[in-house]
C-alpha cells in the first residue's frame, strides 16, 4: 500500500501547480459559446444588439414646437376614435331626426347579383338591389332606416340566403333561413 499512497501525493503535488493557461484562451472560449445557437435566445440575442436604442438621448423642443405636439395629441385623442375606426358593416354612417343611414357590404365573388333583403322592403328581392364594388366580390348598399329593430338577410343570385358575417349571429327565421338583425338607435 505504500506505493499506491506515493501516486496518490505524487498526483496531488502535480495538481497543485499551477497551469499555464494561454492568453487567448478566454476570447476563443467565449466566441465559441456565443457562436453556439441556443433555442429561443434569437430575440434575446437580438434585443441585446439593439442596445443603443435603450440609452438616453437629450430632446429639445421649442415651447410653439411643444405646444402644437400637445395640440396634435388632444386633437387624436378627442377626434381620432372616429377617424381611425372603420366602420362597420349595418352600423350607422348617418344619424337623422328620423334614423339613420346604414351600409350593408357582403363579399360574394362568385355572385352575379345580390339584393338585400328584409323587414324594411317586406323581403322583396327587387326592392334592394345592391351594386359591386370594384372586381373583389364586394357588394354594397346604403339604406335610410328609422329608428328601430329590423331582420335581413343577403338574397344571392336569387336564391341563396345569407347572414350578415358582420353582425351577431341570430337564430334562422320561422323559415329556416338564416338572417341578421340590426338595430337603428335606442330601443
Amino acid at each position: 500500500m505504500p506505493e499506491e499512497s506515493d501516486r496518490l501525493e505524487q498526483a496531488i503535488r502535480v495538481l497543485k501547480e499551477p497551469a499555464q493557461i494561454d492568453s487567448g484562451l478566454d476570447r476563443r472560449v467565449m466566441a465559441e459559446i456565443e457562436s453556439v445557437p441556443l433555442p429561443g435566445a434569437w430575440p434575446h440575442r437580438f434585443w441585446m444588439t439593439l442596445d443603443w436604442l435603450k440609452r438616453g438621448r437629450p430632446v429639445r423642443v421649442s415651447p410653439l414646437g411643444g405646444l402644437a405636439f400637445t395640440v396634435g395629441i388632444a386633437i387624436l385623442v378627442l377626434f381620432g376614435r372616429e377617424w381611425m375606426t372603420p366602420q362597420e358593416p349595418g352600423a350607422p354612417l348617418a344619424t337623422t331626426a328620423q334614423g339613420s343611414v346604414v351600409q350593408f357590404v357582403i363579399v360574394a365573388p362568385a355572385a352575379s347579383g345580390v339584393s338585400l333583403v328584409g323587414d324594411f322592403n317586406d323581403w322583396s328581392s327587387a326592392a334592394t338591389p345592391m351594386r359591386r364594388v370594384g372586381g373583389n366580390g364586394v357588394w354594397e348598399v346604403t339604406v335610410p332606416l328609422d329608428a328601430g329593430r329590423y331582420r335581413y338577410a343577403f338574397l344571392v343570385d336569387g336564391s341563396t340566403w345569407l347572414r350578415d358575417p358582420s353582425a351577431p349571429p341570430t337564430l334562422d327565421d320561422e323559415f329556416g333561413r338564416p338572417g341578421s338583425v340590426v338595430t337603428i338607435g335606442e330601443l
